[in-house]
């Protein structure tokens, strides 16, 4: 025979929300959320790297789950391409890929340099 069980707790309604817009980084996002204790409603907004804002509209409940409502702000933009496609500096490795080179010394070097695009 089946047993339910109840939960003991009643649910409890909250509210939260919290922003980030830093220049230097391009990080700006917000998100706010409440719940009456037995619907969640939310939303929350990112900048996408090509320049839109994607906006999420949500609400969840334990008898139909999530549903989500996806739309996006302003107009993407991308870099102008160049056909120089990338020139990487490869370091100078000429070591086994064990590191065991007999008696001799061996340094391999991290160095990179700058990616060269003008």
């Amino acid at each position: 025979m089946n047993k339910i069980t109840v939960c003991p707790f009643q649910p409890k309604s909250y509210e939260f929300g919290y922003s980030v817009k830093d220049a230097k980084s391009g990080n700006d996002y917000d998100r706010r959320e409440s719940s009456d204790g037995h619907v969640v409603r939310g939303e929350y907004r990112v900048q996408l790297p090509d320049g839109r804002t994607q906006i999420v509209t949500y609400h969840a409940d334990w008898k139909t789950g999530f549903h989500a409502d996806v739309k996006y702000e302003g107009q993407a933009t991308y870099p102008e391409q160049t056909n120089q496609g990338y020139n990487y500096n490869v370091p100078d490795f000429t070591g086994s890929l064990t590191g065991f080179h007999g008696n001799r010394q061996y340094q391999p070097t991290t160095s990179y340099g700058p990616p060269a695009y003008n």
